[in-house]
């Protein structure tokens, strides 16, 4: 048996394959070393709310505003002097509002401030943050079908092709009819909802101030509707009251604690315990009221921004 032959060019492939075999592989350049990376967090903390204190508006008749340094914080208030004898305090969406003695000088009006600053601040940045919780929600769309909140609960607002514009209520289908006219805009037609929900206030107020006065034990002199920020009434010694027309959005439990609060400072013209016991004799439930009426104000839409 004979062996196969293998030529030249074989034997020359094979060299070069087993010196290829034999070398060495080039090391691989070495890369840059890699920046450690954090590892992620299995929670992402929540953002910082930014606490942000009010400063009343100022008009161009109005004196200019006073502030004082209570802690870290600079607070900005409206000082207004009557004949009262002591001072008061009134924090609100527009800021801190100071009612003190004629007489009384600056220094003690900054002693009154500084005794109450835990309180003040704690309103003050409860306002803030309302305010920018409301500012956050859009405004509501006024187009047919549109939801308006009415006693605690949504109405449904119907704009109809018409001669003349007027606001007619269904209350069977909890329906708000508006009548438009041609080339109607859409300012106008806010302005007739709004003067629709006054006129609601209205009856609904004196209905209710009639039927809790005997119950408190009291005669008021006359009402009328105001449009103030969050203050949701008042009342003075001569047995006048003034209720928020806007609390006719808000269920009529949290409308009748704001009428029985007023009427019972015609017997207590102050926020004492007696006051709050006087309240309690009609609406034992007051605290829970104050609750809903503070977390419903937040929660409301954005009806009337100019308000």
């Amino acid at each position: 048996m004979t062996s196969p032959k293998i030529d030249a060019n074989q034997l020359e492939l094979f060299a070069q394959e087993l010196v290829a075999a034999l070398k060495p592989s080039p090391t691989p350049a070495p890369t840059p070393a890699a920046r450690p990376v954090a590892p992620a967090p299995l929670f992402k903390a929540p953002p910082v709310p930014t606490r942000v204190l009010p400063i009343p508006p100022v008009g161009p008749n109005d004196p200019p505003l006073r502030k004082i340094q209570l802690g870290s914080h600079t607070v900005h208030y409206v000082l207004r002097r009557s004949a009262r004898r002591s001072h008061g305090f009134m924090v609100c969406d527009d800021g801190l509002f100071v009612t003190s003695p004629n007489r009384a000088p600056l220094d003690d009006i900054e002693r009154a401030i500084r005794a109450k600053q835990r309180w003040i601040l704690t309103k003050l940045f409860e306002r803030g943050e309302r305010r920018a919780q409301r500012a956050e929600r859009p405004p509501l769309e006024w187009v047919d079908g549109a939801q308006l909140p009415y006693l605690g609960a949504d109405i449904t607002l119907r704009l109809e092709p018409a001669t003349r514009s007027r606001c007619v209520y269904d209350a069977d289908t909890r329906t708000l009819h508006l009548g438009v006219t041609p080339g109607l805009a859409t300012w106008q037609v806010r302005e007739r909802v709004k003067l629709w929900f006054q006129d609601e206030a209205k009856r609904i107020f004196g209905e209710r101030l009639d039927l809790y006065a005997p119950r408190v034990g009291v005669t008021y002199n006359a009402f009328a509707i105001s449009s103030a920020g969050t203050r949701w009434g008042s009342c003075t010694v001569a047995g006048n009251i003034r209720l928020n027309w806007k609390l006719v959005h808000y269920p009529l439990a949290l409308l009748d604690y704001v009428v029985v609060h007023e009427l019972a400072h015609l017997r207590e013209m102050n926020h004492s315990p007696a006051f709050w016991a006087v309240v309690g004799e009609v609406f034992p439930d007051y605290d829970g009221a104050k609750a809903a009426l503070k977390k419903r104000s937040v929660e409301m839409p954005v009806l009337f921004p100019d308000e």
